[in-house]
């Protein structure tokens, strides 16, 4: 049996809520719109590059915000030392050159759960909370939310232009 890419993971909340849940909804929407771009592709669509040689696949979009994530949340705010699951030093486009459709469930499930993860990691800080980002020096986790929300609906762009290429879907 093929695998084909599930619905997004449920997400919601109000908009007239307190900040936090607002950032957070806001950020699990975003999340929610690139797992819908995926939903009921196959590991070889998902795989397929947009034009070459670009090497933008909606697998590698995955990829690449799974390492985003861990990066942002248990690295640079907790300041912990990680080992990323596509990003080397060796290979700076990893997530998106080495994509395997035989891959595409395993590296769909590891994005589902590092938004457990990053959600978990940062649930008991405050938004005031801050860290020592090395370019752009002290920063909230607010600032961090908001930046993680405009990074998603760049590539979310890319994914609706990918998904778009590959089957007609738009929306």
């Amino acid at each position: 049996m093929t695998w084909v890419a599930p619905e997004p993971p449920p997400f919601g909340g109000s908009l007239v809520a307190d900040e936090r849940t607002l950032l957070e909804g806001f950020l699990d929407w975003q999340r929610a719109v690139l797992a819908g771009k995926c939903t009921g592709l196959t590991g070889p669509e998902l795989a397929e590059a947009a034009v070459p040689p670009s090497t933008l696949s909606l697998l590698g979009l995955v990829r690449h915000v799974t390492d985003v994530e861990r990066e942002w949340f248990q690295a640079r705010f907790h300041g912990r030392s990680v080992q990323y699951t596509y990003k080397r030093p060796d290979a700076k486009d990893a997530a998106f050159d080495e994509v395997d459709p035989a891959h595409a469930e395993r590296d769909y499930r590891r994005l589902i759960d590092e938004w457990q993860a990053s959600r978990a990691s940062v649930a008991q800080h405050a938004l005031d909370d801050f860290f020592e980002d090395e370019q752009r020096g002290p920063m909230s986790l607010r600032a961090m939310y908001l930046h993680l929300i405009q990074e998603y609906a760049r590539h979310n762009g890319h994914a609706d232009l990918l998904r778009q290429r590959i089957d007609g879907e738009t929306g």
